[in-house]
């Protein structure tokens, strides 16, 4: 009686099925949405590329002085710097371009999605479990039904990394807009101030630090999706650690792999530098 009984559920071939069903009815639309997604990664790739090293280097240090400290501009730069001496300056372009396109798919779905949230109960009610799954699910079991969808290559990798990347700045942009003091919003009504009006003008406004924290969160998880990405055949700084990790090469492990963690902290600090800017500007401004 200690053995569990032999009862079957079967829910995985119930989304085996989901999926086939939408591999086969809707093959256009994925057709579309590789095209689209595979020219704009290899558009931004070809041009970060075109971009002299040294601009690019330059341009990161002007970010880093501007949004948080001369100390962290020649920090970061020389990160990059770093990056190219490993012979690494294509795979980090690649994984950057990567990087960009998941995370504003990632905001163009989640931004909405969380306004959409902060003004229907309803939805927001049906969205977190929804959510709560795309961010505890392992990030390797988006890859599975991704591959039914799309060719191996860059384009499965990052609609597995907008899965993954896309509930932090939902959940946060919902709590930012709810967060709003009440009697901003009830003053912008005595006003006459319509709904859009309320929102964009209101809102949003005051909820935009919150919103950047998001972001910044989404950008970080986009950016821990570029290993995982390299399991189906996405290029860049994931795939030389990959590569590394199948010929046991120490080396092009480490430097592969600490070139990411370069990225992640030039990234992190500096959306959090224009998270920090956009809050004081809002307590300058109130």
């Amino acid at each position: 009686m200690s053995e569990f009984p032999n009862i079957r559920i079967p829910i995985g071939s119930g989304v085996e099925k989901f999926i086939d069903f939408l591999a086969e009815n809707f093959e256009a639309f994925f057709d579309f949405i590789f095209v689209v997604s595979s020219t704009l990664i290899k558009g931004l790739e070809a041009g970060l590329l075109a971009i002299p090293w040294w601009i690019f280097i330059f341009i990161i240090f002007i970010l880093g002085w501007y949004f948080t400290t001369l100390y962290g501009g020649l920090l970061f730069s020389f990160f990059i710097f770093l990056i190219g001496s490993f012979n690494l300056w294509p795979e980090t372009m690649t994984t950057i371009s990567i990087i960009l396109i998941s995370v504003i798919l990632s905001l163009v779905i989640g931004i909405p999605l969380g306004i959409f949230m902060a003004f229907n109960k309803i939805l927001s009610t049906i969205m977190r479990p929804v959510l709560d799954a795309m961010q505890t699910m392992p990030s390797f079991v988006y890859l599975i039904p991704v591959i039914f969808f799309f060719p191996l290559g860059n384009v499965p990798a990052v609609i597995a990394t907008v899965i993954y990347a896309l509930p932090p700045v939902s959940r946060l942009t919902e709590l930012a807009i709810r967060n709003v003091d009440r009697e901003v919003v009830e003053s912008a009504q005595s006003f006459g101030s319509s709904t859009m009006q309320m929102l964009t003008k209101v809102q949003l406004p005051q909820a935009l630090p919150t919103i950047m924290a998001g972001i910044n969160q989404t950008t970080m998880m986009a950016l821990a999706m570029a290993v995982v990405g390299s399991m189906v055949g996405a290029q860049g700084l994931g795939e030389r650690v990959l590569y590394a990790i199948n010929r046991i090469d120490i080396s092009l492990g480490f430097e592969a792999g600490i070139s990411i963690v370069f990225l992640a902290i030039i990234i992190d600090r500096i959306t959090g530098g224009i998270a920090e800017r956009l809050q004081k500007h809002r307590r300058n401004g109130s």
